[in-house]
């Protein structure tokens, strides 16, 4: 059994430099709880930066250092200021943290930065390398670190690896902004389970590598070469009995217990009764939508004037990441408005706004969340917000209102709490009211329900799930492993083919013979498919059938005049050794007349979709669309054919980036069966990608060796692929 590997830009402990010697202090905060579960004993390791640059650390203190990280299960990533520069006040927090928070104005695309990205990226990977081997598994965190799965698959290619985004992921339109795109999602591929918060943050991911890379998406899972990359979404939790038990314990301490914030928290409320506290608890970023905040709350106050000196709003803005410009504009921006209201709305003994801009102890975050009567959270994007789930955690009683942010991840699983729209200063203002005058009841019943979910998916269950999915991935990859054409397999199946006495080989030609083209017409074979075709054909007591979904007139004239021999538009028309093509079934084509007008108006409303017209069918190809937008035609013009075919005897077949309305008593599998009756063979192998080539393998007998290229559902026994492996197979059977 291999060891967890852990990879985030910081390490769980904090290094404190003292009179020449270095101790480490674990952190507390989300990610370092959250993991702990995970990383535990001796059979893991966090890689990370230390927090401590360089040019920092003494170097008769270096030894040190990596001693006191072992203590804890970390090992660290050494970087320069240059390095922290470009890499994480740089490209992650100038690039990708604006842009994925869709502020794009703030988005600086430096070619200088992103190269120290991929470099940090690199000394990442490379540090997992060192201390990995291929039985191990490998968790990396977030947006600074999304080129180092792919950098680590390259070395260990065998290797499990999740990755987790705690930020959102942006829409398409946002992430193709980006000059690196391909690159960002092609790092994260590595990958074998990415994980978000949300399904938002999933769906546009899976968009984004549909529309940029033109892989194929299959639910939530993409087929990357060799591999099935699964994406899914991990709604993060607290550790909620942490908070509990801290607000519980809070309650029952004496008056000579509480902290200073606590008894002046105590002062004010016996002064003033009925007032109620609203809490704002946020780190200083513009993504937060402080400024919003304090803007609504003078509105709110403006509008109902019986609440002045009834509320008071309390704002704990931590500092972060105080050298990037656009921070210090806000924190200038808050600091006016914070004075600006205060003087002008302020009594001689009533302060609408408390302003903080500081870290607070633990205890004191207790204090406030147990004191405040309302959470008020309304951020303008937000990967997740677990102030909310603390807030919710700590009231014991039940009471307290949450309102939050429509636009925060949490409020997916939040929905007892007021929803809001940190634009909508009028919803904003009633939902204050509303939740300033909830009756007790109301509040509890709310609360109850949060606080039943959140204990339930608590951060270790969050990370637990994590795992357990990234575990069941691998487990399928192994067993899907297990049907890959490997090398061993495939001699196997080249003695086989030697060994049989009458062989007959059914071959799918677009996607499994050549590659998909945005036109049909350009996918025509080339010289070495000739050379490989015509010495199956040279094969002893060996029959070759092209079977194809294409019509009959290309197949033709690329094919005729070689004499193979030819299935076409799945079943209707065949040609043996050159002969002209005959009807292989009776079927009419007088409905197509009916159908094509239904197919012209989708075209018309389709842009990139065409129609190809065969003898007996009709074929909507939608390949150059928009990926998204051309699944939601196919999907609509799916549903009005099957209305208004009926119970005709027709039929819509599904392809690949294709919807052809054909025969329904037409297919290969019926096609291939009449073949194989007309003598007696040994050898039968039929190969194939798409969901016509199903009817095949569902129809040819069980000793039959069938085979998918690719790897998606199938009915075949085994994969391959790609196209070059398909041809190197058919290669192996004409070497020997």
């Amino acid at each position: 059994m291999g060891k967890t590997i852990i990879i985030s830009n910081r390490l769980p402990v904090q290094l404190q430099i003292s009179n020449g010697s270095i101790t480490a202090v674990p952190s507390v905060g989300g990610l370092a709880t959250g993991m702990k579960s995970v990383h535990s004993g001796g059979d893991s390791l966090w890689i990370g930066w230390s927090g401590l640059t360089d040019e920092e650390i003494p170097k008769e203190l270096a030894p040190q250092i990596d001693k006191a990280l072992a203590e804890h299960g970390s090992s660290k990533v050494n970087l320069s200021q240059e390095e922290v520069d470009g890499f994480y006040f740089g490209f992650s927090n100038r690039t990708i943290w604006p842009l994925f928070h869709y502020f794009l104005e703030y988005s600086e695309f430096e070619l200088d930065s992103w190269n120290t990205y991929k470099n940090v990226n690199q000394k990442f990977a490379d540090a997992v390398l060192a201390s990995s081997d291929e039985e191990d598994t490998i968790w990396i965190h977030d947006y600074q670190l999304m080129l180092v799965p792919q950098m680590v698959r390259k070395q260990r290619p065998n290797i499990a690896i999740g990755f987790f985004l705690h930020i959102p992921f942006p829409s398409y339109e946002i992430f193709r902004t980006l000059p690196w795109r391909e690159e960002v999602l092609e790092g994260l591929l590595g990958s074998d389970l990415i994980g978000f918060h949300t399904y938002d943050y999933e769906r546009h991911f899976l968009s984004s590598v549909r529309r940029l890379l033109g892989l194929e998406v299959h639910f939530n899972e993409i087929d990357v070469s060799n591999r099935l990359v699964k994406v899914d979404s991990f709604p993060m939790g607290i550790d909620y009995k942490k908070f509990s038990t801290a607000a519980k314990n809070h309650g029952n301490n004496k008056a000579s217990e509480q902290s200073d914030l606590q008894r002046r928290l105590n002062k004010h409320k016996e002064s003033t009764p009925d007032a109620k506290f609203i809490l704002s608890i946020d780190r200083l970023d513009y993504t937060k939508g402080i400024a919003k905040r304090l803007n609504a709350f003078e509105y709110f106050l403006k509008k109902y004037p019986e609440y002045k000196e009834k509320v008071r709003l309390i704002i704990l803005a931590v500092p972060s990441r105080s050298n990037v410009p656009q921070y210090q504009l806000l924190k200038r921006e808050v600091d006016e408005l914070v004075g600006r209201i205060n003087g002008e709305l302020a009594t001689v003994s009533w302060t609408p706004i408390w302003y903080f801009y500081r870290s607070l102890p633990f205890e004191n975050l207790i204090d406030l969340y147990t004191s405040s009567d309302i959470a008020w959270l309304t951020p303008i994007r937000d990967g997740m917000n677990l102030v909310a789930k603390e807030y919710i955690a700590t009231r014991t009683d039940k009471t307290g209102v949450l309102i939050l942010s429509e636009m925060a991840g949490s409020a997916n699983e939040m929905n007892e709490a007021l929803l809001i729209n940190p634009n909508n200063f009028e919803q904003i203002s009633e939902s204050l009211y509303r939740a300033i005058n909830m009756p007790v009841e109301e509040q509890k019943e709310r609360n109850s329900q949060l606080q039943k979910r959140l204990e339930r998916y608590n951060v270790e269950k969050w990370a637990n799930d994590f795992m357990t999915s990234l575990r069941e991935q691998r487990e399928l990859d192994a067993i899907n492993i297990s049907r890959r054409i490997t090398e061993s397999l495939q001699n196997s199946l080249v003695e086989k083919f030697g060994k049989a006495d009458e062989k007959i080989l059914f071959l799918d030609y677009d996607g499994t013979l050549a590659g998909f083209q945005s036109d049909p017409q350009k996918a025509s074979p080339d010289k070495e498919l000739y050379k490989l075709l015509d010495e199956l054909n040279k094969q002893p007591d060996t029959t070759v059938f092209l079977i194809s979904g294409r019509d009959k007139d290309t197949f033709e004239r690329w094919f005729l005049k070689k004499k193979y021999n030819m299935i076409v538009e799945h079943g209707v028309w065949i040609s043996r050794d050159g002969e002209p093509f005959s009807l292989l079934e009776q079927v009419k084509n007088d409905w197509m007349e009916k159908i094509r007008p239904v197919l012209e108006s989708f075209v018309d409303r389709t842009p990139g979709s065409f129609i190809e017209e065969k003898n007996y069918s009709l074929a909507w190809h939608y390949r150059n669309t928009d990926p998204d937008f051309g699944n939601l035609r196919a999907t609509e013009l799916t549903t009005v054919l099957t209305s208004l075919i009926g119970t005709d005897d027709i039929s819509v077949l599904s392809g690949n980036k294709v919807l052809e309305i054909k025969s329904s008593n037409v297919n290969k599998g019926r096609a291939a069966m009449r073949m194989i009756s007309e003598k007696e063979y040994d050898f039968i192998f039929a190969i194939g990608d798409d969901w016509t080539d199903e009817f095949m393998f569902q129809e040819l007998p069980n000793d039959s060796i069938t085979v998918k290229v690719g790897r998606q559902k199938t009915q075949a026994q085994y994969f391959v692929e790609n196209t070059a492996r398909v041809r190197a197979l058919l290669q192996k059977f004409v070497t020997n």
